[in-house]
């Protein structure tokens, strides 16, 4: 099957849209599975910083789509923890960028370990056609959240 481009393909727009809902919903079960009374905010956060690299408090707000005192509320937190570690700007004496320090890093892995544990039973049930199927899916949107990424680390620097 030939798709046409995506900014003109209103199939490829719809889809889009139902796996973007999907993943809201997905999401909103997996923080109920849980039970975790950590903020998603922590963990995307230091997703971000994961993904991302060490970047400005403002960047860091900007990429998560909070404003700037709900950041550096949130990070004050988090290096209350050990989770994040502040690190002067060689380009700017007094700038700090925010990086997650391997403690923060162990404490996101162990909360998604939990959250995969938590989910599992809801898709116990696939045969082996939908894993497969889901493990494509999975590589496809590795890649193009890669591609992301990288257009918004050169984003930050510019």
């Amino acid at each position: 099957m030939q798709f046409t481009d995506a900014s003109t393909d209103p199939r490829l727009t719809d889809l889009i849209g139902r796996l973007v809902a999907v993943n809201h919903r997905l999401t909103r079960l997996a923080a109920t599975a849980t039970g975790s009374a950590e903020s998603p905010a922590t963990w995307r956060t230091l997703s971000v910083l994961r993904d991302l690299g060490a970047m400005r408090l403002g960047e860091l707000a900007r990429v998560s789509r909070v404003s700037q005192p709900t950041m550096t509320k949130l990070v004050h937190a988090l290096d209350e923890r050990g989770w994040v570690r502040r690190i002067a700007d060689a380009g700017d004496a007094r700038a700090w960028l925010i990086s997650a320090d391997p403690r923060g890093l162990a404490a996101l892995d162990a909360w998604r370990e939990e959250l995969s544990a938590a989910m599992a039973p809801h898709f116990a049930d696939l045969d082996d056609a939908e894993r497969s199927v889901l493990e494509t899916a999975v590589a496809i949107l590795g890649a193009r959240m890669e591609r992301a990424d990288v257009a918004a680390r050169e984003g930050a620097v510019a």
